[in-house]
């Protein structure tokens, strides 16, 4: 036994392990930022829709608490009406929206994520290293094994 673990010992020696921050690489990214954009860029005129309904709503129920004692009843039902079918029209557009951003968001995102999965096997294939972990699953680790930086380097130039 105490032999298998001296030689388990030396063969894990002889292993190049690397470490890469994949949160930080990504945030680094140029593309990064572009996604955010990109995709405000693509919904605007919903979000523009959704703002405005959401301002349209605000402003009658402000205008209902303030001017509520001067109101008839009649003009007290016409604006609970519209306040309501304000609420409506953002429930029908406002979700549907959100979930539409967020599936695009995650669609952008896992496409840079393979970017940097790509960029990390060229990297590692390049040092020849046996391992590569997220920093994030790794408690500590001494600075030359982090290969981060080369990493970000080899997505800036796949773009």
């Amino acid at each position: 036994m105490l032999g298998s673990a001296l030689v388990s010992a030396s063969a894990m020696a002889e292993q190049k392990i690397g470490v890469v921050d994949v949160q930080g690489v990504f945030q680094a990214m140029p593309q990064a930022a572009e996604i955010s954009n990109n995709i405000q860029v693509e919904f605007k005129d919903q979000i523009d829709e959704v703002n405005q309904l959401q301002k349209d709503g605000q402003f009658y129920a402000e205008r209902l608490q303030r001017d509520a004692a001067t109101m008839s009843e009649s003009e007290k039902k016409e604006l609970q009406d519209k306040i309501l079918a304000v609420r409506e029209q953002l429930a029908e557009k406002g979700q549907p929206l959100q979930q539409n951003i967020q599936r695009r968001s995650n669609e952008e995102r896992n496409k840079l994520l393979g970017l940097i999965k790509q960029a990390i096997d060229s990297v590692a294939a390049k040092g020849k290293y046996d391992l590569v972990l997220n920093a994030g699953a790794v408690a500590y680790t001494a600075d030359e094994h982090d290969i981060s930086e080369q990493v970000l380097e080899q997505v800036k130039k796949i773009k």
